[in-house]
């Protein structure tokens, strides 16, 4: 009789992140065949709708570049933190807290035509998303309080903030009662990239940072460290790097670029502060940091799978009449395949014939 068992790599492919990428994309195509099915719908008809039906108008187009910029933005910062084994999973309230100052910047200064009014309102929101995730560094680091929780339940309070003002001190006077601000004007908000689209230029930071995270975790000394410092803290210590300073800077980095993000929908399409500012994005951004790989080229080509599955979700509900929920579904699906499927980074299938006589001892 043979047994499957799990071996140890020795060693692994460059390719293993893509390769382990592609096989949890594959089976969440599998495991969504079944889903239409359940649902009664044709699954040629349901991923045209998701896959296909986006990128054929200028308007799908536009959708999936706006939502690109928020998640390619947040899995960035993120995957500093993965990487050095820092699990920051509140960006969602990183977010909240950057979009709210930044948007007291802008009613502060309501009016103004100033050419500093945007770049102050990126930096309040940087700072916020900063300060937040810093909250949770100070606690792992003095209390060694765990980060994960921290930050879920930092997400929750800045919900809670974010309802009260928009309910009170922010909410715009003569917005009929409605929890919003004010809009903002137009210093305060990106300019539009491309005619007749959402596209704005917060898409551009989205584009920078990436190429700022390539550089510092391929390229730098920091980076090196930062890995270091979170992967092997004894090691770490011994070599003269600082495993507090790797968690301080790497939920400092994810938290600013969740802050960013936040901007970037106050100041975009959004024109205000509202109850609803994000659809999820710093939770989606988990997944398409580990679908990229943890890698910033890879996370690029993840964000843009995740955005056209956001987008197609809308189109498959018009088209063919599956629930707003199926959007969730496929990124659940694609998470827990990848989870599974990076087994297989570190690990190889193995048959093997059992032994009669361990087994014939075993049972004696």
């Amino acid at each position: 009789m043979r047994k499957i068992y799990l071996e140890p790599r020795t060693e692994r492919s460059a390719f293993a992140p893509f390769l382990v990428s592609m096989l949890a994309v594959g089976l969440t195509i599998i495991a969504g065949s079944g889903l239409f099915l359940i649902y009664d719908k044709s699954p040629i008809a349901g991923f045209h709708a998701i896959f296909i039906e986006p990128l054929l108008s200028s308007y799908g187009i536009g959708e999936i570049l706006l939502k690109l910029g928020p998640l390619l933005l947040i899995a960035q910062g993120l995957a500093i933190g993965f990487r050095a084994r820092v699990w920051n999973i509140g960006a969602e309230g990183q977010l909240i807290i950057g979009a709210i100052l930044a948007s007291v910047v802008a009613i502060y200064f309501d009016g103004s035509t100033s050419s500093l009014l945007l770049p102050a309102m990126v930096l309040a929101g940087a700072l916020g998303g900063m300060g937040w995730a810093g909250i949770a560094a100070w606690l792992r680091t003095r209390y060694n309080a765990n980060e994960i929780l921290v930050t879920f339940m930092l997400s929750s309070i800045a919900l809670q903030i974010l309802y009260y003002l928009v309910t009170g001190p922010l909410r715009d006077p003569q917005g009929f009662n409605f929890p919003q601000s004010i809009t903002f004007s137009a210093a305060a908000t990106f300019p539009i990239l491309i005619e007749n689209t959402r596209v704005n230029a917060s898409l551009i930071i989205a584009l920078v940072v990436s190429v700022v995270a390539w550089v510092f975790m391929q390229r730098s000394l920091m980076g090196y460290k930062l890995v270091v410092g979170g992967m092997a803290p004894q090691a770490a210590r011994y070599a003269g790097f600082g495993e507090k300073r790797a968690i301080w800077l790497a939920l400092l980095v994810g938290g600013a670029a969740a802050g960013v993000a936040g901007v970037g929908e106050v100041a975009g399409p959004l024109g205000m502060l509202q109850r609803t500012i994000s659809p999820g994005y710093g939770f989606t951004a988990i997944i398409v940091a580990f679908l990229g790989g943890l890698h910033p080229i890879g996370i690029v080509f993840s964000s843009l799978l995740m955005a056209l599955i956001h987008v197609g979700g809308d189109f498959a509900r018009l088209s063919v009449g599956l629930p707003s929920a199926v959007t969730d579904i496929f990124q659940g699906l694609l998470l827990t395949f990848y989870l599974a499927s990076s087994l297989l980074l570190t690990h190889r299938l193995r048959l093997r014939k059992s032994d009669p006589a361990f087994a014939v001892g075993a049972a004696e």
